[in-house]
């Protein structure tokens, strides 16, 4: 039993860390909470729909079309809304939430309100030892830990990472070095996007795909940025590792609700105890 918990705890981590790195990401760099992180993310799974279901393409294309597609509609985003908020908390907070609930009444007009559904791209479990892991999970996750990796290492290896992370520092220092923050701003928010998206793709063989479908999501993202600190990344990553392995053992324990509740009032104990996080800053 307690082999099959962790089993759960870290699929179910891969998949919050690859949504609170997009969330955590545009929060470090531009300093905006985006509330409308959640409606990418179910784009992701309506778009990867589209390619899959009714383009017949393949879900190994259909996964990076939707991510792609989903990280152009951020930029445009970005340019058309949210340049004008950066820096401003309070202002980006409401023009996103404001998004999000235009994302949701486009899709419901255009889809309506009827759950879709795609195929799995891959049935059965494998039992390893004692362990059953479903094989669906298994490639969602992995490919969600690939991804995170992806960005760690473009974030740490890269000159581009480095301007990100000098502009998430210190702005002013960063303009002093030639970076240019405006230039950087696009690009983060659809890199966020893009991972969104690519985490609705992921998810959308998982369950059912409809226009709600990303608040649940960005709730869990928003409980590990604000445990891990909001804006820092490796904080993200250790909240989400945690988290999913909270969320494993209350919910076999006691069910989902008592999970949920755990959930925030760990968050609120935190918040009274270290109010910048596992890893902000204060």
């Amino acid at each position: 039993m307690i082999a099959q918990i962790l089993s759960i705890a870290v699929l179910s981590a891969m998949l919050y860390m690859l949504v609170a790195l997009g969330f955590t990401l545009v929060f470090g760099v531009m300093r905006i909470v985006n509330f409308a992180h959640g409606e990418f993310l179910m784009l992701g799974a309506y778009a990867l729909f589209l390619f899959n279901r009714e383009l017949g393409l393949p879900f190994a294309l259909a996964l990076p079309l939707a991510a792609l597609v989903v990280g152009v509609i951020g930029v445009i985003a970005e340019r058309l809304i949210f340049k004008r908020y950066a820096d401003d908390e309070l202002g980006g907070m409401i023009v996103s939430l404001a998004l999000a609930i235009s994302l949701q009444g486009a899709v419901v007009a255009f889809f309506g309100v009827d759950e879709l559904a795609v195929d799995r791209p891959v049935s059965g479990a494998l039992r390893v030892g004692g362990i059953l892991v479903p094989k669906d999970q298994l490639l969602a996750s992995g490919v969600a830990l690939v991804l995170v990796l992806a960005v760690y290492l473009l974030l740490q290896r890269t000159s581009f990472g480095l301007a990100m992370r000098a502009v998430a520092q210190d702005r002013a220092v960063a303009r002093l070095q030639g970076i240019k923050p405006h230039r950087i701003y696009p690009i983060v928010f659809g890199l966020s996007c893009a991972l969104a998206g690519a985490a609705g793709a992921l998810i959308a063989p998982l369950y059912t795909i409809e226009p709600f479908m990303g608040e649940a999501p960005l709730m869990k993202a928003f409980i590990v940025v604000v445990l891990g600190g909001l804006g820092s990344v490796p904080g993200a990553m250790l909240a989400a590792g945690l988290l999913g392995f909270v969320e494993a053992v209350i919910s076999v324990a006691a069910g989902s609700t008592a999970a949920t509740l755990v959930q925030f009032g760990a968050v609120l104990l935190l918040l009274l105890v270290r109010p910048a996080g596992l890893m902000g800053r204060a």
